[in-house]
């Protein structure tokens, strides 16, 4: 039997292995990088994800069957991607960004398909992968997707324009989501799997961005690009339901994510209040300072306990979108709480770029963002109210 940790999980004796993994590296690999990485602004980490896949951290959530690590239950997923992200979200992130990029393929693929596409991953020395969904025009609203896929003959022709495609200028293969008829909104939505030097396919410039560094985003041009049919996810028109049921997991993840940085906040400011000193004594025995890490520490726990409550369910089969938004909503919002709590424990050390906080804060605000705004994710909770 495993240990019990503090929210009363019993850990098998695997995922204790998987999460200290998980934190040594986090201590040891990440933590380190996570100021250069800042600074360089528009460049990925490499050197980090080649150690981490060394470590089987870049495929520990793809099946044995094609030599991942075989942790496909969400739960444990949840608890490793806390730790990794305990150390810096921008890089955690990096480290798992291919499961986003087999997730719809395991949805959707076929058995030769997620053979064929997920097997690469699980090698040494991984290649980077990619999703692109979003659009110039269609954020929130993913049905909304103009990218064209015309059938030709035993192939598609893919036309039309992504934007902030994470890991685009690094990608070997895409997840491209694209239209058979825009008409038809989600029922024409069709996923492909597209090589990253497909003629036609050309990637745009970095992104320069605030926060999470460590992804480099870009645009993603399709100019009849042409993918043969065999490289299609599920038939035509299944691409959207494969696309929610990812958002599903994916956004329970960003739960685990945001967590993992809220956690590094409150450590951080709790070290810093117990030794810095005002009028006499430590920072954390003023009543301000102590009852604002008090909140951290309840909101921290909040996001975990939802995270867990949501992967739990994912885990047992059930509908997760509304447990799944709640989640990300949750854990994005208290991150970004944290992060700001932590800025203001430290007052004006707070504000200078020596202390991680202040990088922290910056991070945070891409999670009330990325894959569906906190919004959308009142949106999904109230239609869920709505439909009982």
């Amino acid at each position: 039997m495993g240990r019990t940790v503090r929210d009363g999980l019993r850990l098998t004796a695997e995922q204790e292995q998987f999460v200290e993994l998980a934190r040594k590296f986090a201590a040891d690999h990440i933590r380190p990088r996570g100021r250069a990485v800042d600074e360089a602004d528009t460049e990925s980490p490499l050197d980090v994800w080649e150690k981490a896949s060394e470590l089987g951290l870049t495929s520990f959530m793809i099946g044995e069957k094609f030599g991942g690590g075989g942790v496909t239950d969400l739960l444990t997923q949840v608890l490793i991607q806390q730790e990794l992200c305990h150390g810096d979200i921008g890089i955690g992130n990096l480290i798992t960004s291919n499961g986003f990029f087999s997730a719809p393929i395991e949805h959707l693929g076929t058995t030769e398909q997620q053979e064929r596409f997920l097997s690469p991953l699980t090698t040494r020395t991984p290649p980077l992968t990619a999703v692109a969904v979003t659009e110039p025009g269609s954020g929130s609203d993913a049905a909304s997707i103009q990218t064209s896929a015309r059938r030709d003959g035993d192939s598609y022709v893919l036309n039309g324009q992504k934007t902030w495609i994470s890991n685009a200028p690094y990608a070997s293969q895409f997840v491209i989501f694209a239209t058979v008829d825009p008409s038809k909104r989600s029922r024409g939505v069709t996923a492909f799997v597209v090589p990253g030097d497909a003629p036609g396919l050309t990637v745009g410039p970095p992104f320069q961005k605030m926060g999470q560094r460590a992804i480099v985003n870009a645009e993603v041009f399709l100019d009849d690009v042409r993918v043969p049919v065999e490289n299609r996810l599920g038939e035509e028109g299944q691409g959207f339901s494969g696309l929610m049921r990812t958002f599903d997991a994916s956004r329970i993840l960003i739960g685990a994510a945001t967590t993992g940085l809220a956690r590094a906040a409150l450590d951080f400011a709790s070290e810093y209040a117990r030794e810095r000193t005002q009028f006499g004594v430590p920072i954390i025995q003023h009543q301000a300072v102590a009852f604002r890490l008090a909140d951290m520490a309840t909101r921290v726990d909040m996001s975990h306990l939802l995270t867990v409550r949501a992967a739990t369910l994912y885990d047992a089969g059930e509908a997760v979108a509304q447990e799944s938004a709640m989640a990300k909503l949750v854990g994005s919002e208290n991150a970004m709480w944290c992060t700001h709590a932590a800025v203001q424990t430290l007052g004006g050390y707070g504000y200078s770029r020596e202390y991680p906080v202040e990088r922290w804060m910056r991070d945070a605000k891409l999670e009330e963002i990325e894959e569906g705004t906190s919004d959308i994710q009142r949106l999904i909770i109230s239609r869920g109210l709505g439909a009982r």
